[in-house]
């Protein structure tokens, strides 16, 4: 046999068993192909995509559901109920819960409450729930009404990819081929994206026919639907990332989802990722000393294109700045705790308020509070007047909590690592 034939024969016997195989009914490697996408488990995605599939199952994606984060379960149980009971309404509104249409957004289509149902509930946002998306809607709809999650959306069947495969031109270029013109490449692998259900690893895999879609899955098209802004029943707003992200030129995924080997990092890092958190802000001291004084600037340049923190109202920095003698012992700092009180212009926070003007949770609130977090790339400039005496050192750090203090003191069901403050930035100078 011509050696230059003989992968096109093998490859064209390949086919021919394919065919037989659609054309022989009974049970086929394509019982499951009539499987809903929105079904789909990442664990089929886990088959092909095995680094992404573990990047993703690290991230607050893979975590969105009221079965898997603590911090929303809470909230979710106090204004809706149990996340594995069938039926149950938002308690405000008596309707299907509004959170599910981004936390458990594959439920959230089937209109079920009993997130254990089935793995592409609990998955949360998994795979097919981004890649189903097809087209995005805004989240203003008639008469003003939000469109939240998935009502921001039409959806599709198809797998929706950031590039598709576009083979398109080998097809046409190939018409006189009974066998469709295979690339050149190894095409004996199965593919469920383009040659239906197949068999991989012992495991059967629904056909997953998939279309290119850039001008979402590129864009923030993709993102916002969920983190763009947000009001309680009450019409306060609480998550605000697009209202405080609008004209910048700067992607979601450019942050989020950064390139690194030829894949965008499927980990999606945000306010529960260190490294996010730690390049968020550029933090630095100076002070001189003047007299008996020492005159200490502590600076905070945002480097993000939203207000940091953002996201959740509960989220929060703080400063601690403190000055030090030669045998390191504390001599001075701006609070003996927490500064909020003690030194409010180190707290970065939005709060809420109820109608007497005083702090209140995000279901309940009934008007803004004070909001005094950075602006998108906002630098602000802190002062402080410490006694020189003694003084060898000043230190300046920032740390990062998922919640407010108040929070953190009446959620003591939560564990340590949700509730501890974590260090973002340290800055010293030496006098």
């Amino acid at each position: 046999m011509d050696a230059i034939h003989a992968p096109r024969l093998y490859r064209a016997l390949f086919y021919v068993f394919i065919y037989l195989l659609l054309i022989g009914g009974g049970n086929t490697l394509f019982a499951e192909a009539d499987v809903k996408t929105h079904h789909v488990s990442s664990e089929v995605c886990k088959s092909c995509h095995k680094e992404i599939y573990q990047q993703w199952k690290g991230s607050m994606h893979a975590q969105s559901t009221a079965l898997a984060d603590p911090i929303h379960a809470t909230f979710y149980k106090k204004v809706v109920g149990s996340p594995t009971e069938e039926g149950v309404k938002h308690k405000a509104s008596g309707k299907y819960p509004i959170c599910l249409q981004c936390h458990a957004p594959n439920a959230a289509v089937d209109k079920t409450t009993k997130l254990d149902g089935m793995a592409a509930y609990s998955e949360g946002v998994n795979c097919v729930a981004c890649h189903t998306l097809a087209k995005f809607k805004g989240t203003e709809g008639k008469g003003g009404k939000m469109l939240l999650g998935l009502k921001a959306y039409e959806r599709s069947d198809l797998i929706q990819g950031p590039q598709g495969f576009n083979q398109g031109l080998s097809k046409l270029t190939a018409a006189d081929d009974m066998f469709g013109g295979m690339p050149a490449g190894d095409d004996s692998k199965p593919n469920p994206h383009t040659q239906g259900a197949v068999e991989m690893d012992g495991k059967k895999i629904p056909a997953l026919p998939m279309a290119a879609n850039p001008g979402l899955l590129k864009t923030n098209a993709a993102c916002m639907g969920c983190h763009d802004k947000r009001n309680n029943p009450h019409g306060v707003p609480l998550c605000q990332t697009g209202n405080e992200y609008a004209g910048s030129n700067v992607n979601c995924q450019s942050c989020h989802m950064p390139i690194a080997g030829g894949m965008a990092d499927h980990g999606m890092s945000g306010g529960h990722g260190d490294a996010m958190l730690k390049r968020s802000v550029v933090f630095t001291l100076d002070a001189s000393k003047q007299g008996d004084q020492l005159k200490a600037t502590a600076t905070m340049k945002n480097m993000q294109p939203h207000s940091l923190p953002t996201g959740a109202p509960f989220r929060n920095i703080y400063m601690k700045l403190a000055a030090y003698d030669s045998q390191g012992n504390l001599v001075w700092e701006n609070a003996s705790g927490h500064p909020g009180k003690q030194d409010a212009k180190a707290y970065l926070a939005y709060r809420l308020a109820d109608d007497k003007g005083d702090p209140a949770l995000p279901p309940v609130a009934t008007q803004l509070g004070l909001d005094s977090r950075l602006k998108p790339y906002e630098e602000r400039v802190l002062s402080y007047d410490i006694p020189a005496k003694d003084v060898v050192l000043i230190r300046g750090e920032l740390f990062y909590n998922l919640l407010w203090p108040a929070l953190v003191k009446k959620f003591t069901h939560l564990p340590a690592e949700l509730t501890a403050p974590k260090s973002i930035a340290v800055s010293e100078v030496e006098i």
